[in-house]
């Protein structure tokens, strides 16, 4: 199946920095955001972020926004409540939450701290990719990530890179081997999220051993070490929090143990491969949404305040508002559904379940994770649109929530799947490839 992905081109901005020793941070004790014992671990997203943890994020994000900061402080109390290590299996030191259960959080958090929430996924995509290779195929790389997680251990993506369509599927960045069964990494990779502040760095090169003929990946992660250093360049229309700076790669080391996996150029279905994809999208289609169900709260409220001078009612009773309001949720909540489904068939997939209501959707999985992340970032730029119709000219200022999360929620169009390898990928899938027909 043609799993197409999007181009990221563009100068980059010039000027590296060796990547910092991070020293992390004790989490705060006797309070909120103190540390979670691992014992009866309540994970409906109210209780595992309560309000005044919400409250604190959303105000540092509006702080964050203004000065393009890393989220530090946030970072500090998701530590603590265990965030790191929600995928984990209990039986490795973790909570052993499902993917299903981890999507209702994010979009907890993204209502109120979009970027950070963003930055978070990064983590949990790679548990998730882990998770799948262990229980899969018993990859013990993979079950050591996992349990440098429960360590409370930051893991970040380093695979996106400028002018490579295929993403996840190929490379520009070179892996040659060290000849003791690691590889050393050269190349440039962007939107690398959380680079101030991740202990671990999962990137993905071309075997230089391997011929044109038959091309291999390996995935691996490195360290903070000499060899990887990142510019700093980000200062973006949104996300700004992510911090997410080019990464540089100059035969930055991976020895043997840090090594992951080798699969084939293209799209397929080794288990670390595809537990990137599908989790990959389904988060970040909970994170879109989260931001959009956080708008469309910020609108209601709005309307059931404001009154019209003009004709004396609130604006809770103006048909437009009505219309506009009421059309935002209608798109919000279709796509919940599409979230939760394949999130829940995913979850069933991976632990070998079956039975009444899962469904395993074979050759379609890639188009459905596509699918929902697409439906989920446009629906949620529309939807966010609809509540800015609806809610006046504040929300044109800087000042306005409203508008700090039209600019985040925008983020979405320019990650992977976009709505033109979608399109393309579906149009393979009905008709077959461009000249199929052709007489």
């Amino acid at each position: 199946m043609n799993t197409e992905l999007p181009a990221v081109t563009g100068d980059l901005p010039t000027g590296t920095v060796e990547l910092p020793t991070v020293t992390v941070p004790s989490a705060p004790t006797g309070d909120y955001r103190g540390p979670m014992t691992d014992t009866a671990v309540d994970l409906t997203p109210e209780s595992f972020l309560p309000d005044e943890l919400v409250a604190t994020f959303r105000e540092r994000a509006a702080q964050h926004d203004r000065e393009n900061t890393f989220f530090d402080a946030d970072l500090v109390d998701l530590r603590g409540r265990g965030y790191l290590k929600l995928l984990v299996p209990t039986e490795l030191g973790g909570f052993g939450a499902s993917l299903l259960e981890v999507t209702r959080i994010q979009r907890r958090l993204a209502a109120a701290a979009p970027a950070t929430a963003l930055g978070m996924n990064m983590h949990q995509v790679i548990m998730s990719a882990a998770l799948f290779a262990w229980m899969q195929e018993g990859n013990e790389t993979a079950r050591g990530m996992l349990e440098a997680a429960a360590r409370g251990e930051l893991f970040a993506f380093g695979i996106s890179e400028g002018g490579n369509e295929a993403m996840l599927f190929d490379a520009f960045t070179e892996a040659e081997p060290d000849g003791e069964g690691g590889y050393r990494f050269s190349g440039t990779k962007i939107f690398t999220t959380l680079s101030p502040a991740w202990d671990h760095l999962v990137v993905h090169g071309r075997r230089t051993d391997t011929g044109e003929g038959d091309p291999e990946l390996v995935f691996a992660y490195l360290d903070r070490e000499p060899g990887v250093s990142w510019k700093q360049d980000w200062d973006t229309h949104g996300m700004r929090a992510t911090q997410s700076h080019t990464t540089v790669l100059d035969a930055a080391p991976a020895s043997a143990d840090r090594v992951i996996t080798q699969a084939p150029v293209g799209p397929n279905r080794t288990p670390f491969v595809f537990g990137i994809f599908g989790p990959f999208e389904l988060l970040l289609a909970a994170v879109y949404i989260g931001i959009a169900e956080r708008a469309i709260q910020v609108g209601a409220d709005a309307a059931t305040t404001r009154r019209t001078r003009t004709r004396g009612i609130p604006y809770a009773d103006d048909p437009d508002t009505r219309w506009r309001l009421a059309d935002a949720a209608f798109i919000v909540d279709g796509v919940v559904l599409q979230i939760e489904k394949v999130s829940a068939d995913l979850d069933a997939l991976r632990e070998g379940r079956t039975g009444t209501g899962i469904t395993d959707h074979g050759a379609r999985w890639f188009l459905h994770f596509s699918g929902v992340k697409c439906r989920a970032t446009d629906g949620a730029i529309t939807a966010v649109d609809q509540v800015l119709r609806a809610s006046g000219g504040s929300s044109f200022y800087v000042r306005s929530e409203l508008e700090r999360l039209s600019r985040d929620v925008r983020a979405g169009m320019y990650q992977p799947s976009d709505a033109k390898s979608t399109h393309n990928s579906y149009a393979t899938a009905l008709l077959g490839d461009v000249g199929t027909y052709a007489s």
